[in-house]
């Protein structure tokens, strides 16, 4: 069954988005343009002038994600009616958790609802996706298992959980007796689809799919991509689990990857579901045995689902970070349409293309030097509510193999549904842009960005002149 047939049978209302061409905008020079006043006193061009042209020009792309949010929004809406949400479900609980008010059961059912799963475990006490993603593959693997990467290398946090970076003896699935291999990417950064057709062998016991394309550059996938991944792994063996890494991918899709087919997927919430506002936790949601297993890894066998508090004030900002998650997702896809825009025209590289249908909510641009790459992120934290006037510096970073820079002036820390961007200190210096509660924060951003390129203009026709 096609992904339209199989999916717009379950959701009737599915709206389907045209996609469209790219279109490079026109570069004018970078000049902060006086701001004048219009009868009621409202300042009529708040940005730089290339960035006001490049908004200007994506008014057909914003449109666009305002029907996708409208859709997703009302698939949530629909979704924390049928389980009747009440403000007695904002409790929350002490201790075991065991006199919780029902709140910790309707978070769940909600959010299966709203992914296309059977069962969901949604829970603060996931410290972070690379921690939900663990439970999940724990939940799938045994000694003599294989776990099969289908997209390339994981990202860099799971290098240690997997035992594919030094880790010996800290309970990774290698010292638990788990195999691993990988797909190579095609050459286009793609799936590699002739290699995917004889890549699962018979030990394979489960294949993970990253959704977003971590910090490797190459193209995030589509929910059409999965579903034919899915089919492909499924049809040279049936007992093959398929695991979702979803980080940057809800909402950014009319569809989620459990409606076409993933056994289990994860994430985080202080990412694109937590809706900028959820203080933390994470989640795994799929088929109801596979979400009971990773439920025990995160508790204990035994305990799973039924246990575990949450504080009041917690459990408010779940739900209601959920209900705003598809708005802000919105917001972090026009900021990224606008930034691919406005820096493709100054020629540098990024993925994806500007005005490509969106796949996650990461904007890459290879920057090309150390320099450059600290320089972005500096912009960015002096655009920030929180922090603006801290300057950020490379350092190491639990999980990961290379030194990072990230600028997070947020609110929650580590949010990355929030204005947000970092990078590895390796070649090629790319900078991942994610989050923003509204696009304009990225077009206060992307002024601050042109500046510095004006200031170094010598060293940006040097980079371009290499490349």
């Amino acid at each position: 069954m096609s992904l339209n047939s199989a999916v717009t049978a379950a959701y009737p209302s599915l709206l389907r988005l045209r996609r469209s061409s790219y279109i490079g905008a026109v570069p004018a020079p970078v000049t902060r343009s006086l701001l004048t006043f219009d009868a009621q006193g409202s300042s009529s061009q708040p940005f730089v002038q290339e960035v006001a042209q490049a908004v200007d020009s994506l008014y057909l792309e914003f449109r666009k994600v305002d029907n996708l949010v409208a859709h997703n929004a009302a698939r949530v809406l629909k979704a924390f009616q049928n389980a009747r949400v009440g403000s007695h479900h904002f409790g929350g609980s002490t201790g075991y958790g065991h006199d919780e008010g029902g709140g910790r059961e309707a978070l769940d059912n909600i959010f299966a609802e709203v992914v296309g799963a059977e069962s969901a475990i949604v829970r603060s006490q996931f410290f972070s996706g690379t921690h939900a993603i663990s439970c999940a593959l724990f939940a799938f693997l045994r000694p003599g298992d294989e776990l099969l990467a289908v997209a390339g290398a994981p990202y860099d946090t799971l290098e240690q959980v997997i035992g594919i970076r030094s880790s010996p003896g800290i309970g990774s699935l290698q010292d638990f007796g788990v195999t691993y291999r990988e797909v190579p990417l095609s050459d286009d950064g793609g799936l590699n689809w002739d290699s995917l057709a004889t890549a699962v062998m018979p030990q394979t016991r489960c294949a993970f799919i990253q959704r977003s394309c971590g910090y490797s550059w190459r193209k995030s996938l589509s929910i059409p991509e999965i579903q034919k991944a899915i089919g492909m792994i499924k049809m040279q063996n049936p007992s093959c689990m398929v695991l979702v890494d979803n980080c940057y991918g809800e909402f950014v899709e009319a569809y989620e990857p459990p409606m076409v087919g993933a056994d289990l997927i994860a994430g985080s919430l202080i990412k694109n579901p937590g809706g900028t506002i959820a203080p933390c936790g994470g989640y795994v949601a799929g088929k109801k045995t596979w979400v009971n297993a990773a439920a025990a890894h995160l508790s204990a066998p035994g305990l799973g689902v039924d246990c575990g508090s949450t504080p009041g004030d917690v459990m408010r900002l779940l739900f209601q970070g959920l209900f705003l998650a598809p708005q802000m997702v919105g917001e972090a896809i026009k900021g990224g349409l606008l930034t691919a825009e406005v820096l493709a025209s100054r020629g540098y590289k990024v993925q994806p293309l500007p005005r490509l249908p969106r796949h996650d909510t990461v904007q890459a641009v290879q920057l090309g030097s150390s320099e450059r790459l600290i320089a972005f992120c500096e912009a960015v934290q002096r655009s920030c509510p929180i922090g603006s006037f801290i300057k950020p510096t490379a350092g190491s970073t639990a999980g990961y193999a290379s030194e990072v820079i990230f600028a997070d002036g947020t609110f929650i820390d580590g949010s990355t549904s929030e204005l947000s961007c970092d990078g590895p200190l390796r070649e090629p210096f790319t900078v991942f842009c994610q989050g923003g509660t509204h696009w304009t924060q990225w077009a206060f951003v992307l002024g601050e960005v042109l500046q510095v390129i004006q200031q170094n203009s010598g060293s940006e026709e040097a980079y371009f002149k290499e490349t």
